[in-house]
């Protein structure tokens, strides 16, 4: 006698639904909450814990950015905690781990509900047809340029054909330019309090802002660059 397929394929729609709620829950209270103020208080609360810090921050930024929520006060945030070097760590570590997980998310458990957010997109179809085409160098282009917020696209890349080992290299590199600027802004912020204004020299306040400036104008000329090479592919707007 046959065995009827009826309570698979009710778990599955099941947990479909669940995921989908899930989901929708942590838009909403990201939106709906205090999540700025919750932030700035995990920052002051990590401040002087160390190595402990910096892995609960990763942790943190890391379940944030697969919420929807903006990673662009954790970051900054991380320069002023930990400085420049130790924040890019947290942070490049901390964003490169949110990617793949959303990567493997939308591949493997919840990729109808990915799909249906995906055919909202207008930009989705050229940038998978531009992904099958290009691999992870387009991946890497997008990451430069984005034409998709970050905390979506690391979903939306789930559904392309790019492999997933060279997706979290091509991600990780291209975003590392972006996340020092950022970290350099935070890790000014930390200088200016540790060490107050008036100890520091022009000279030294002008290499400072020397080195973030340049750092940023390397970023916006990548960027431009990546545009331009996304346009020649017909990916873009």
């Amino acid at each position: 006698m046959a065995v009827s397929a009826g309570p698979p394929h009710v778990s599955a729609r099941l947990r479909g639904v669940l995921l989908g709620l899930a989901v929708v829950a942590l838009v909403v209270a990201a939106r709906v909450l205090p999540v700025g103020e919750w932030l700035r208080a995990f920052q002051a609360w990590t401040s002087g814990k160390g190595a402990l810090g910096g892995v609960l921050y990763a942790l943190v930024y890391t379940v944030a950015a697969l919420c929807f929520v903006p990673g662009s006060v954790l970051t900054i945030g991380a320069g002023l905690l930990f400085g420049l070097l130790w924040g890019t760590v947290v942070v490049s570590v901390a964003s490169t781990a949110a990617a793949a997980l959303a990567f493997l998310i939308a591949r493997y458990l919840a990729r109808a509900r990915v799909e249906a957010l995906a055919h909202r997109n207008p930009r989705f179809a050229a940038i998978d047809a531009a992904i099958r085409d290009e691999g992870w160098r387009m991946v890497a282009l997008l990451r430069l340029s984005p034409l998709v917020p970050f905390n979506v696209s690391n979903y939306l890349y789930g559904l392309t054909p790019v492999a997933f080992g060279p997706y979290v290299l091509a991600s990780w590199a291209a975003m590392l330019p972006a996340t020092i600027v950022y970290v350099w802004i935070g890790a000014a912020g930390q200088a200016a309090t540790a060490h107050g204004e008036r100890t520091r020299s022009p000279a030294q306040w002008a290499l400072l802002i020397a080195g973030l400036l340049a750092s940023a104008a390397v970023t916006v000329m990548v960027t431009r660059a990546a545009r331009r090479r996304l346009a020649s592919k017909g990916v873009g707007g």
